[in-house]
């Protein structure tokens, strides 16, 4: 098997925008963990996978040498500035294509402004509780909001390449799995929109249902968040086996199911993936924060996922780090399992070769139609 540099460039299936501002120290170390708490006295969180792993990948690209202190990277990080940092990292990252879910509020670049700093292409994937949100900061009256809700979900399939749920957060998985009815919808609205101020969230499990199945028919590819996040979630709710009703409903449809990060449950969405013909999973997320033990992540997640649904992904968010980081780690983590498996005679290189396009890139456009039209 060929090196980590040799593989074609890469389809980002999940991600985020970056900030376009300098962030100080404790802040761009913030961005290297999923905790919303300071780091326990006397450490820091650049002491991580993910933070050696920053200083592995991305010192080079700023002059600098590998595994430079971290006060020497942040202080050349800040003499670039934002703007040339961003275009330096994005530039070297070796992805083609970023599909970006603009569901996160906070203050981030857009797609077009990721792809012109990675002179790549970008496209968007929409977050369905954002739209909900949005709908009920204007609606007046249960029927307003469920009309512009239905609007909303029609008028951005016109233009996305999927939706997106993080109903894991705002509920967990354990969701009853058929679509609501009609009058239990106009209840649960009902009873969220009373009393509800402007940017309330929404987390009624009846709400995230019929957000559910409005993304369902439309047939575009709908991402849902498991496992691995931030502590918004309770991660024993976020098992991808709490969806196996979920996703025995939606099969007759056929639309596709896209489950994230998954870890430390991704083998549970390689069963799913492989026992279902429209599921397919990832382990963007969890190859970051496991860094040097990305391998063995992405070893048990080729155990039972059908080589042509596994998706590469960053799940970056904030800090244009960890699209390199992303990718360098999932490269450099592909590349040394195949090379075994070649190597011991258990693949042939000619089928090595076939699988790293498919997890790359191919089996992304294939699901999201990126090269159609």
């Amino acid at each position: 098997m060929a090196g980590a540099s040799d593989l074609p460039p890469l389809v980002d299936h999940h991600c985020h925008g970056v900030v376009s501002d300098d962030p100080d120290d404790e802040t761009f170390a913030s961005y290297l963990v999923e905790s919303d708490a300071p780091a326990a006295p006397g450490t820091t969180f650049l002491d991580t996978q993910l933070g050696f792993a920053v200083r592995r990948w991305c010192p080079p690209l700023l002059d600098l040498e590998v595994h430079c202190p971290p006060e020497e990277y942040l202080a050349r990080r800040r003499e670039l500035g934002a703007a040339e940092v961003t275009r330096r990292l994005l530039g070297a990252d070796g992805i083609a294509d970023y599909l970006v879910d603009t569901g996160v509020t906070a203050d981030l670049t857009g797609p077009a402004e990721l792809a012109a700093a990675g002179g790549a292409r970008a496209h968007e994937v929409v977050r369905l509780e954002r739209l909900a949100e949005e709908a009920a900061d204007t609606a007046d009256t249960v029927a307003s909001f469920l009309t512009a809700l239905d609007d909303a979900v029609a008028e951005a399939a016109r233009t996305a390449v999927g939706f997106k749920s993080v109903a894991a957060y705002r509920h967990g998985l354990d969701l009853a799995p058929e679509p609501p009815g009609d009058a239990e919808v106009r209840a649960a609205a009902d009873r969220w929109l009373t009393g509800r101020e402007a940017g309330d969230r929404v987390t009624d499990p009846v709400l995230l249902r019929r957000l559910l199945w409005s993304a369902v028919r439309t047939g575009l590819p709908l991402q849902l968040h498991t496992g691995f996040g931030d502590t918004d979630l309770r991660l024993d709710r976020c098992d991808p086996l709490l969806l196996t009703d979920f996703v025995r409903a939606v099969q007759p449809t056929g639309c596709p199911l896209v489950l994230l990060h998954g870890y430390p449950y991704h083998r549970h969405a390689a069963y799913l993936a492989h026992a279902y013909p429209h599921v397919y999973a990832d382990v963007g997320l969890a190859l970051n924060h496991t860094g040097a033990r990305a391998g063995e992540v992405l070893a048990e997640a080729l155990e039972l996922t059908p080589f042509g649904k596994l998706l590469f992904s960053t799940d970056a968010y904030g800090l244009p780090e960890l699209y390199v980081v992303g990718a360098a780690v999932f490269r450099g983590a592909l590349t040394r399992l195949l090379s075994r498996w070649t190597g011991e005679g258990l693949w042939s290189y000619e089928d090595a070769e076939r699988v790293a396009a498919m997890v790359c890139a191919d089996n992304a456009r294939r699901v999201y139609g990126l090269d159609r039209g």
